[in-house]
């Protein structure tokens, strides 16, 4: 898990974020949740590796499975 986090702003159509709250709502997770699990997918998807603060190893591809 990181220990240290960074905000990310991203800009979308307003009727497009009401659709994808309800979605998470009804699946129980967080928007923010689905947005680190879309970017840990991104990144594994095209072999970028990256060290999450409070690890000192990178992150290998089985662990991109892991929950949120």
């Amino acid at each position: 898990m990181e220990l240290k986090t960074a905000r990310l702003t991203v800009l979308i159509d307003p009727a497009k974020k009401k659709a994808f709250e309800s979605l998470c709502a009804r699946q129980d997770v967080t928007p923010s949740q689905v947005v680190r699990r879309l970017i840990r997918d991104y990144l594994a998807s095209h072999g970028e590796g990256f060290i999450p603060s409070g690890l000192a190893q990178p992150v290998a591809e089985e662990d991109s499975a892991a929950p949120v």
